[in-house]
């Protein structure tokens, strides 16, 4: 069994809750098995799905079938039979247990791109020598060489 794939009983456990999937193309349709362990494979390195192995098969069919499954909840359904299991054996304290599904997203420029800026809106307005002693600024070296205007 290699990283971020199911073992056989854990397979076993979720396999009933998978659909049988029927191609509509004339081809058989792909090992759920086979794409679920690149799914997970997606989730556990965090990699875009592009760099996904070959050994799954084309990344643009594991993404097909992620989207499919969240959308019809199949996802879902594992996690409820993996708790049912979990607290039938007394293994998941309730007050504890909660899935995590919060991201934060970083602007392109935080990765170190452009920022993508109008040349007809300044992004820093000058600051004037009047302006900086009415906002309470007090003089210094940097004080004075950034607020000069250029000509």
């Amino acid at each position: 069994m290699k990283r971020h794939e199911l073992a056989d009983e854990q397979w076993d456990l979720v396999a009933p809750l998978i659909p049988r999937r029927k191609a509509k193309t004339g081809r058989p349709p792909k090992d759920a098995r086979l794409m679920l362990n690149g799914i997970f494979w997606i989730l556990g390195t965090g990699a875009p799905w592009r760099d996904l192995p070959e050994r799954f098969g084309s990344c643009k069919t594991v993404h097909r079938y992620f989207s499919h499954w969240r959308r019809t909840g199949v996802f879902g359904k594992m996690v409820e039979a993996l708790q049912v299991k979990l607290d039938a054996k007394g293994l998941i304290d309730w007050e504890l247990w909660c899935v995590d599904g919060a991201n934060v997203r970083a602007s392109r420029a935080a990765a170190g791109a452009e920022k993508k800026v109008s040349s007809a809106t300044p992004t820093n307005r000058r600051t004037t020598r009047w302006g900086a002693r009415a906002a309470g600024l007090d003089r210094s070296s940097t004080w004075s060489l950034t607020v000069r205007e250029l000509r």
